[in-house]
């Protein structure tokens, strides 16, 4: 157990740091259903919103780093307490889509002139505890913990979709694939062999979610 947790104490570090580099690009604005041939500066897409409008945006995205960065957390949990090579392989590469997320979002902050939420060491060591905890209990529940959480997270993007500023396109490209990555996750995780979670499981980890997502938002 002593080389995976010092895995999990690097990624944390780095997690926490801002020393998360994307694998993929970031997506971009999109021009008649196809990206830009020429892409713009974060300046150029951004120079129409009213500085509300950044505001708003910067709130938004923050919650949503905090949403990867709980997500970097639950993925190692439970990745070192997988019983099953398979499934710990699964785990690992949704986690490097979801490293990718964090650094898409952090980017994003950079170019709003957002910072990312002043209590992510708690978010990290909060979801790193809940992921170890559904870890133990079992490859199927800790599966299952994952679907569900990917599907929660995927209506709260939809929901950030609709309030995100209309001009903020750069926002809106990174919260869309992240919605579709979630979505795949997910699926992957159900065809697994996730088990259903119990309704008032599903109904803490919402509460507990939107405690996060308020915070997160101001904090």
């Amino acid at each position: 157990m002593l080389d995976p947790l010092i895995i999990a104490a690097d990624r944390a570090l780095r997690t926490l740091s801002g020393g998360i580099t994307a694998a993929r690009p970031t997506p971009r604005p999109m021009t008649a259903g196809t990206p830009l041939s020429h892409p713009r500066s974060a300046a150029e897409d951004d120079s129409a919103l009213s500085e509300a409008e950044k505001t708003l945006s910067g709130a938004l995205m923050r919650v949503n780093h905090v949403g990867e960065v709980c997500a970097q957390a639950l993925y190692q949990a439970q990745a070192i307490t997988s019983s099953d090579p398979v499934i710990r392989r699964q785990l690992e590469a949704a986690a490097r889509d979801e490293t990718d997320h964090l650094a898409w979002t952090q980017q994003r902050l950079d170019e709003l002139g957002a910072r990312v939420s002043l209590l992510n060491p708690l978010w990290y060591a909060g979801s790193f505890a809940m992921g170890w905890v559904a870890g133990r209990l079992g490859d199927k529940w800790s599966l299952g913990f994952l679907a569900e959480t990917e599907r929660q997270v995927e209506q709260h993007l939809a929901g950030h979709m609709d309030r995100l500023p209309a001009g903020d396109q750069r926002s809106r490209a990174i919260v869309q694939q992240m919605k579709i990555d979630e979505a795949r996750h997910a699926s992957e995780a159900q065809q697994a062999g996730a088990a259903e979670l119990p309704a008032a499981v599903r109904w803490g980890m919402r509460a507990l979610s939107q405690v996060m997502t308020r915070t997160a938002h101001h904090l």
